[in-house]
């Protein structure tokens, strides 16, 4: 039986789109809206922007979950280190849920404020702060647990790219998927190649 090396290519997709949307997602909400008031006349674009984003953003990130349970995978990484091979598999699922978490608290103040109607519709303005609502100190908990999980992804994959050299990054990039078991055996340096993704 075959083994796979590389995700399937709708993943490899949603994942490169998911990470520059929700970097930028995290970027503009950070450093552009919060430090800007509700009164100030480029909020409403920002906010337009920041809504119409995280809606894709959760759209696609359950696409990429059903995809994802659907196809075959290669294994999971091994670093040869028991420790990090279990943050390993906690910091992806963790990065899942912080993803939908932060959509969904989003999505909810913004129904709380009726943002879609003040936003998209021009009825009514926004409210003096969105901090009087206890769902805001949510979404910037979440927005906190992603930033510093996608700091411990990276680390991750320049540490399997640097340290250990198992060419963890070509898996979720495009090419041949299937190869026999024994060449899924070793990476060239000798150490298996695999990845949580």
């Amino acid at each position: 039986m075959t083994e796979v090396s590389r995700y399937h290519p709708v993943l490899v997709v949603l994942h490169w789109i998911l990470a520059l949307l929700i970097i930028a997602a995290l970027a503009l909400g950070a450093l552009v809206m919060a430090p800007m008031p509700n009164s100030a006349p480029m909020k409403m674009e920002a906010l337009r922007s920041h809504m119409s984003g995280g809606a894709a953003i959760l759209l696609l990130i359950l696409i990429r979950l059903f995809v994802r349970s659907s196809t075959r995978r290669p294994p999971d990484a091994d670093t040869r280190n028991a420790l990090l091979d279990r943050l390993a598999w906690w910091s992806h699922r963790l990065l899942y849920a912080a993803v939908i978490g932060m959509a969904l608290s989003g999505l909810i103040m913004a129904l709380q404020t009726r943002l879609p109607w003040i936003v998209f519709g021009h009825e009514g303005h926004l409210p003096p702060t969105f901090w009087a609502y206890p769902i805001r100190w949510v979404h910037y908990g979440f927005s906190r647990l992603l930033m510093a999980l996608i700091a411990l992804h990276i680390a991750g994959a320049l540490y399997h790219t640097f340290i250990l050299r198992d060419h963890l990054l070509r898996r979720m990039w495009f090419g041949r998927r299937s190869h026999a078991p024994h060449a899924a055996a070793a990476a060239p340096d000798g150490r298996r190649a695999g990845a949580q993704g």
